[in-house]
């Protein structure tokens, strides 16, 4: 059964159509529907801010209307809001997302944090600079952010997608990040490559449970994005099969990966014997969400 579309109320002040479109969409199950409706009207009236908060009791501009029962609609539907405005922020700049990439997490940032922290006791030869690899970088968000928070930093990236790689490049361009991207699966791209660092936010999800996920993200986000194999390890696993690949290991290695993992991670970045001290960081919910390897 196909269900009633939004469509605004005539005559409605901006504030009234926040609570028109956040009624309707709490009433389809959507997930924080204020927020989504704020999102949503922030980016049809081109308001943010104290912008946005200052117009709420001017009336809804007629021009907009349609516009705005769209993308109140599209997301009715599903679609995340990140794709119907086009971008998500992350570590306070605003990337580009499409559908061809995952939509960056808040968990993430603290991943580039420990990245930087530890990255930053990584002495460099007199006259070199560090290098460091995203592997999987989609919308290059991690990659981006190293870059501009670690000036002087070789940064290198990689996604087996060429879709998300045109997102990456364009947030890259866009922001003045120096970042060479390259085409190809995990390590691969970087074969007889000396990297002192390797991050990757590889897909962790087990295949099996990507039918439980939130609709939102098992119908719009990449599947390949998402995807870990059978017990959502498989990334990992390959990685580690692929670092005779590199002319040597990388001194710090950081994974994020998903809730319960972290041990199994660990025992892999053990297992391979580069590393001398492993490191785990929870995420704000106190799951286990980032594994390191460092080489003292």
């Amino acid at each position: 059964m196909e269900r009633n579309k939004f469509a605004l109320t005539p005559e409605r002040s901006i504030r009234e159509a926040f609570l028109e479109a956040s009624s309707f969409l709490d009433g389809v199950g959507v997930l924080e529907p204020q927020r989504n409706a704020q999102l949503l009207l922030e980016h049809v009236l081109g308001l943010t801010g104290t912008a946005y908060y200052l117009a709420l009791g001017d009336g809804f501009p007629e021009d907009r209307r349609s516009d705005f029962e769209d993308v109140i609609n599209r997301k009715a539907d599903g679609v995340p809001a990140q794709y119907i405005i086009g971008e998500q922020e992350f570590y306070g700049r605003s990337f580009g997302v499409t559908p061809a990439v995952l939509i960056p997490r808040p968990e993430t940032e603290l991943l580039v944090e420990a990245v930087l922290k530890y990255g930053n006791q990584l002495a460099p030869q007199p006259g070199e600079r560090l290098t460091a690899v995203d592997i999987g970088t989609g919308s290059g968000a991690i990659a981006v952010t190293l870059a501009l928070e670690a000036k002087g930093l070789r940064m290198l990236a990689s996604d087996i997608s060429p879709q998300a790689l045109d997102v990456a490049r364009r947030n890259a361009s866009r922001l003045g990040a120096d970042v060479e991207f390259r085409q190809g699966n995990l390590l691969e791209p970087f074969a007889g490559l000396a990297p002192d660092m390797i991050v990757s936010n590889p897909p962790y999800i087990p295949a099996s449970d990507i039918e439980e996920l939130q609709p939102e993200v098992r119908d719009h986000e990449p599947r390949t994005a998402l995807d870990g194999g059978p017990d959502g390890l498989y990334p990992y696993r390959v990685m580690m099969d692929q670092l005779p690949l590199l002319a040597t290991p990388p001194r710090l290695i950081a994974f994020e990966l998903g809730m319960g993992q972290a041990q199994d991670v660990a025992d892999m970045l053990r297992a391979a014997g580069h590393w001398d001290e492993i490191v785990t960081i929870p995420d704000l919910a106190g799951i286990d969400r980032h594994v390191l390897g460092i080489a003292r």
